[in-house]
């Protein structure tokens, strides 16, 4: 049964056959066996030998692989093993992070508590909490970590704090009343205890409904557990990519070898020179370059305080077009604060400085209001040294008054001792209000002598509505006055428009007694002090970062557990939107997939959404072809996390279960972490696609040498072993200086990159052809201009286009790099000129150390060829310089 909250509790007694007193310890037992132990069970995870395994399943480590075993056969040791040692680079880079990854599940284990109080057969024991069954009644007290769902029977003041499951920031006061709405969120089911959650205040008895992966907690783990986590945009990208290169690569070897053949060439010759263009399209130092770029990306993200746990999920985040926020502690500081004093004819705004300094005539009214919130009220607030600081405890309703308070050197320390409590009158959820007396002893503040004869004071705080039905006055500057219509009237309008402003509104009101009594009927004839505006205030820096999300492009969505005002409210505040309601979770259940997806497409903020509305959301965006971040800290959001494209968490207030589903954790709670991250991110998708550029451009240059080289005599323009270092060379370390290049000055004023669209676009392949054309025309003339047919021996022309290419991919990188500075500028990059100077001489050594040119089967150019060799390179810088300028505009 789902429905336990709208079941009245004697008839839960009954339908789960126990009692007030308890099981039986042999019913325990026997429900123990029937049900379970009450655990998160944990989903039969990958071995690490199979997340080892899959990581040589991608198109690009295939070719690589069947490359390498193509070389064995034919006797290429040496070519086999170099591969084989870049494709086991990559697998294991790739199977550590996995493995780090999918711990989530363990995490929520962690949360199950390892002890619990529960009655069984008429005696209170402590068992075990994997030891509850349902039936079995628990005791709970302030402290306690809910064991299991339970159903109310008895509250005593009872408040749970469940934001970690509902996003609600505030706790929640529960009942044992039933909630007559069967699909009523679980925020709204105040006769229900969940799972996870933490009691805060008063204590309570309940009885277990469900347990294990019975529970919402249960659910929420089995959501994670069955949610799988697709590929990136950018392994997407890389593996259609690598299927193009691959169908181009075959096409290409086949043409060459039937071409050869049919020219009399012998097979084993053009078989060796098919393999060689084979290997010649693919860029061998591509999953390399990439992982090493986005590890160094990751390292500077977290120098701006963004923790990357999965290595893909720093590309990811530049390709974002939508970012789901959580409200509670995300967008808003998750502490209740006090920003608003209601005083009959006038309003009173409390700033977030540590003193308030007021105009005189509103001073004694204000500290008379603030002295009844302090005095009535059962938190505690220590203040360091340093006034910023504080140690509250207690309901952060109260604190927040005490905080208030403290602000006009208003404490309890100091009106304590004028004014002891002597009795009170606890609340509870029908009355709506709490009331306190205190006897009037000692020196008394300027605001409170006008009762110096008097001998008790009660001081009552409440729904506003519930004080003024037990109010006869209204205090204004300093004098009681009829509670006439017309005053209630505007504290009643005084209330609603603080409520549409999302915040939780607090009366306040006293009276004066000659006895101290704790009777409920002394709650009657108060004068009315005024109204106290409550509210989790949005983060200052979060509109700021909002604005910049717009200006790139991404949009920005509010998805919380909150109260819709309140959502509402900070929505409007931040410039999520500018609607005056939220989306509520029970619209969103009521909506079929396509309602829902005309919701997702026009609503920035959702309201009392439950777990699995999180992940209805952002599929149907991912579906509608967005790239979605979702951020969060709480329990509730781990599967939305793990669904969206990136999950980010909270470092701070983040929950374990959290962090352990996101593929980023944010270290300083910060909301302009993300967007500092997006950048991030951009920059290194705008350089993965410079290398992406850089490499098949000069790979396309050297397949049109290999397959126009035979047509001139020369039957194999460059060994198998020489192409392989070329890549390396050229496409691992080249590509590693282009990976670290600076933003461009529009990374953050241009939208995302249409999701649809691959690594290359349709304008990036003329640009491609006309480098690669540009690299091919160089070395083919040279090495023409050089081949002897009559002296087949001299591989001077060989060498020259080993020469040429790489000199040439020198100066195409350097030409590629990012604008806004010289192509030869160091100190906006110095990595890249360290690679550039280190290519450059690896090129002179392979071709001059006499150990190394006969391993590559090269011969030492004269100073002048080596002169034309560069020359020739330089060629291709000034062509692809016009090239971006031509393109750009």
């Amino acid at each position: 049964m789902s429905n336990w909250h709208t079941i009245p509790k004697e008839n839960v007694l009954a339908e789960l056959n126990t009692k007030p007193e308890g099981l039986p310890d042999s019913d325990a037992e026997a429900r123990l066996l029937e049900h379970g132990p009450n655990r998160l069970e944990e989903k039969r995870q990958k071995s690490p030998l199979k997340m080892l395994l899959q990581q040589f399943t991608e198109t690009m480590v295939v070719i690589l692989i069947v490359a390498a075993l193509l070389s064995l056969f034919l006797g290429k040791t040496t070519e086999a093993v170099a591969i084989l040692i870049i494709v086991l680079l990559f697998g294991f880079l790739g199977f550590t992070q996995e493995y780090r990854a999918d711990r989530a599940m363990a995490a929520l284990n962690r949360m199950v508590v390892p002890k619990v109080r529960v009655r069984r057969a008429g005696k209170v024991k402590e068992i075990s909490a994997t030891e509850l069954v349902p039936g079995d009644i628990v005791e709970l007290e302030a402290g306690n970590v809910v064991p299991a769902d339970l159903r109310v029977l008895d509250s005593f003041n009872l408040k749970i704090q469940e934001a970690a499951l509902t996003g609600e920031s505030e706790p929640i006061d529960k009942t044992d009343k039933p909630v007559a709405q069967a699909n009523a969120p679980l925020g709204d089911r105040k006769d229900m205890a969940y799972m996870g959650t933490v009691v805060t205040y008063g204590r309570g008895v309940g009885i277990t409904v469900a347990t294990g992966m019975g529970t919402e907690l249960g659910k929420i783990a089995d959501m994670i557990g069955s949610v799988e986590s697709g590929k990136t945009p950018l392994q997407e990208k890389l593996d259609r990519l690598g299927k193009m290169l691959a169908l181009f690569g075959a096409g290409a070897a086949a043409l060459i070898f039937v071409v050869g053949v049919l020219s009399g060439e012998t097979v084993a010759d053009m078989f060796l020179t098919a393999v060689s263009v084979a290997v010649a399209v693919v860029p061998e130092g591509l999953p390399a370059v990439v992982t090493i770029t986005l590890a160094l990306g990751s390292q500077r993200m977290l120098r701006r305080n963004a923790l990357i746990r999965k290595l893909p999920a720093v590309e990811t985040l530049g390709s974002v077009t939508m970012i789901c926020s959580d409200k509670t502690g995300t967008l808003t500081q998750n502490k209740m604060t006090v920003t608003v004093v209601e005083l009959p004819g006038q309003t009173v705004e409390i700033p977030p400085a540590p003193k308030l300094v007021i105009d005189d005539a509103a001073a004694n009214s204000l500290d008379f209001a603030l002295a009844v919130s302090v005095l009535c009220n059962d938190a505690t607030l220590e203040r360091g040294a340093d006034p910023d600081t504080e140690h509250v405890i207690g309901d952060p309703t109260e604190t927040s008054l005490l905080i208030a308070g403290a602000k006009r050197g208003i404490t309890k320390e100091i009106l304590y001792k004028a004014l002891p409590r002597v009795n009170e009158v606890p609340f509870d959820s029908t009355r709506k209000r709490m009331s306190t007396i205190h006897k009037l002893d000692g020196d008394l503040p300027d605001y409170f002598q006008t009762f110096q004869e008097d001998s008790f004071l009660l001081c009552c705080k409440g729904a506003p509505d519930s004080l003024l039905s037990v109010s006869d006055y209204v205090w204004v500057n300093g004098e009681q006055v009829p509670l006439d219509i017309n005053w209630k009237e505007r504290i009643l309008n005084a209330n609603s428009n603080l409520a549409k402003n999302g915040m939780r509104v607090l009366g306040l009101a006293f009276r004066m007694l000659s006895v101290s009594s704790g009777d409920v009927d002394v709650e009657r004839e108060l004068v009315f002090v005024g109204l106290a505006g409550i509210i989790d205030p949005p983060r200052q820096e979060v509109k700021a970062a909002v604005e910049l999300c717009r200006r790139a492009g991404i949009s920005p969505i509010m998805i919380t557990g909150d109260h819709p005002l309140t959502a509402a409210a900070i929505g409007r505040e931040l410039h999520f939107s500018d609607q005056s309601e939220a989306v509520t979770g029970e619209r969103l259940q009521k909506a079929d997939d396509q309602e829902l997806a005309d919701l997702a497409s026009k609503t920035s903020v959702y309201a009392r959404v439950s777990p699995e509305d999180k992940l209805r959301i952002v599929n149907a965006l991912q579906l509608k072809g967005e790239i979605v971040a979702m951020t969060g800290d709480g329990v509730n959001d781990a599967p939305a996390l793990r669904k969206a494209d990136i999950g980010v968490a909270m470092g701070i207030t983040g929950t374990d279960v959290a962090k352990e589903a996101a593929d980023m954790v944010l270290l300083d709670d910060n909301f302009t972490t993300i967007v500092a991250a997006v950048e991030e991110g951009r920059v290194i998708f705008d350089n993965l696609l410079r290398f992406i550029k850089f490499s098949l451009a000069g790979n396309l240059g050297k397949v049109i040498v290999m397959l126009l080289a035979p047509l001139f005599g020369m039957v194999i323009a460059l060994q198998p072993l020489q192409l392989l270092w070329l890549n390396l060379l050229t496409d691992g370390l080249l590509g590693l200086g282009l990976g670290t290049e600076p933003a461009e000055k529009d990374t953050m004023s241009r939208p995302p990159r249409n999701p649809s669209e691959g690594a290359l676009r349709k304008q990036d392949f003329p640009q491609l052809a006309i480098v690669g054309g540009t690299i091919a025309a160089v070395s083919l003339g040279l090495a023409i201009y050089y081949y002897n047919p009559l002296n087949p021996e001299d591989m001077t022309w060989q060498t020259m286009i080993f020469a040429t290419i790489g000199f040439s991919q020198v100066f195409q990188a350097l030409a590629l790099r990012s604008s806004g500075h010289s192509a030869f500028a160091v100190k906006t990059n110095p990595l890249m000129a360290i690679v550039a100077v280190s290519a450059i001489a690896l090129q002179l050594l392979v071709i001059y150390l006499p150990e190394l040119k006969g391993f590559f089967q090269l011969v030492p150019l004269s100073a002048k060829d080596l002169l034309i060799s560069i020359a020739a390179g330089a060629l291709v810088f000034v062509i692809v310089k016009v090239e971006k300028k031509v393109f750009s505009r």
